[in-house]
């Protein structure tokens, strides 16, 4: 059996446990069968974590940066010695197959803090010569940081949350989806046997009012949410209201664009990785798949042959290779979805069933002649549904693929080295990509425009979202005065 937490939170460096919070269950969704029970965390928990954040945080600041990133450093080493033990939690947790959450899961947690850690010693101020006098910046803290997570990616978004924020010198108070409440708290055990102080990254379980409390104390200095546009809206407002940094990483209705000139395997394949891969809960997901006319039928019969290669059995099983819904209520949705596919007129190439057997198993779907107004080319639906639409010219492309109020990811697939660079340069979206797709290295900045979200995770460019520079002017002379 899987090696779980002891208890519902982490607080201070140990396990917490608050019986009087309200239960959570913990569903596996390859069976819908109970795993495990939390609580959601009283107000006397959430005290505790933030009142144990803002402590360690000021012994955390004091340490050189350099102390700070061996401790991210040590924690990534650790992450990865156990990723088939936090590669299982996380299976059961989610529901992915194994053969996933084995290469992109709790590994890309690990990356984010080893790149963080090695970054923590470079972030220094600059000096500004201005002719005798000059000046100098300092990058600080913002303090107590906030972690809202998803249900999707529950180990990598803990991680792509703390990393940036503890190498800044902030402390943090992780709340986990409700859905996938255990992996969270194995991050939080490593962090500390790394040697962060206790108390420096808290994990506390609950539903929507856990999230809008921690929003809204004014002992936290910054929110980071990762969720729907919904939530990420209400999040943001209460945060504002306390005039607090935010990042808001939220949903998408990406598009994909396949030029005639494209390789189709390539294309197939980034279709592929790009509507079914988590069984298609991703938020960067290219969900409305543009294709040149001229190919789209060969296209289509290429991705239903593959589709049809999908191995849905035993998640625990690595020859699994697509896994179910993570809850009955997500698979509810996505079902809805498909039926009104069906019913707006969209052609069902493939998929389209809730599997016969227990837990949450829909088959990867494929609806070929979508069109822009068809509501499974408008809505995220957060599953296995990719929606096909012709296109004629390029300039027909760029504008039905931006019509949406959503800008979290892009896609482009041609052989023409001019016209992908073109085309990526007038989509509007903050994460792109050309001839691949849904590549997310810590590297690289990971953020959305328009309504998919603000601030940007991953890469030098978090660090801007999790630290805040203070200028210093020095006179060398004196000072003139009008009397």
């Amino acid at each position: 059996m899987i090696c779980q937490p002891t208890a519902s939170h982490f607080v201070d460096g140990r396990y917490l446990e608050d019986e009087a919070g309200d239960e959570i269950a913990v569903i596996y969704p390859a069976t819908g069968t109970p795993i495990a029970t939390v609580h959601a965390a009283t107000d006397a928990v959430i005290d505790a974590a933030l009142d144990a954040a803002t402590r360690a945080q000021a012994e955390w600041a004091a340490l050189s940066p350099r102390a700070r990133g061996r401790v991210l450093t040590d924690a990534a080493r650790i992450m990865r010695a156990r990723n088939r033990e936090l590669s299982e939690l996380e299976t059961y947790d989610t529901g992915k197959p194994l053969s996933e959450t084995l290469v992109a899961d709790a590994t890309s947690g690990a990356d984010a803090l080893e790149y963080f850690g090695g970054l923590a010693g470079t972030l220094t101020g600059e000096h500004i010569p201005l002719g005798g006098d000059w000046a100098y910046t300092i990058r600080e803290p913002l303090g107590v940081c906030a972690g809202i997570g998803a249900w999707n990616y529950p180990t990598q978004i803990a991680c792509w949350k703390a990393a940036p924020a503890l190498a800044c010198g902030n402390a943090m108070v992780f709340k986990p989806s409700e859905t996938t409440p255990l992996s969270a708290l194995k991050v939080a055990e490593i962090l500390l046997e790394a040697g962060a102080p206790a108390g420096l990254f808290n994990v506390v379980q609950g539903m929507g009012m856990v999230g809008a409390r921690l929003a809204t104390d004014p002992r936290i200095a910054k929110v980071s949410l990762t969720g729907s546009v919904p939530t990420g809206k209400r999040v943001y407002a209460a945060a504002a209201a306390e005039m607090k940094h935010v990042t808001m990483e939220l949903g998408g209705k990406s598009p994909m664009l396949v030029f005639d000139d494209a390789d189709i395997d390539n294309a197939v394949g980034g279709a592929i990785l790009g509507n079914f891969y988590s069984s298609g809960q991703v938020c960067s997901n290219g969900t409305r798949v543009f294709v040149q006319r001229g190919v789209k039928e060969r296209f289509l019969d290429r991705l239903a042959e593959r589709v049809r290669g999908a191995v849905m059995g035993d998640p625990m099983d690595e020859a699994t290779t697509f896994g179910p819904m993570v809850s009955a209520t997500q698979a509810d949705k996505v079902m809805g979805y498909i039926t009104q596919g069906r019913d707006e007129g969209a052609r069902l190439v493939c998929g389209g069933t809730r599997l016969d057997r227990p837990g949450y198993w829909i088959e990867p779907t494929v609806f070929a002649d979508v069109t822009d107004d068809m509501t499974i080319a408008r809505d995220e639906i957060f599953g296995p549904v990719m929606a096909v639409l012709d296109f004629d010219d390029e300039a027909d492309a760029i504008a039905r693929a931006n019509a949406t109020p959503f800008g979290l990811s892009a896609g482009v697939f041609t052989r023409d080295i001019s016209r992908a660079h073109r085309v990526i340069g007038a989509l509007r979206a903050g994460s792109c990509f050309i001839n691949s797709y849904n590549d997310a290295p810590v590297e690289v900045p990971f953020g959305a425009v328009k309504m998919s979200g603000v601030g940007r995770e991953n890469a030098r460019a978090a660090i801007e979202h999790y630290s805040q520079l203070k200028s210093v002017y020095v006179r060398m002379g004196d000072v003139e005065a009008p009397f």
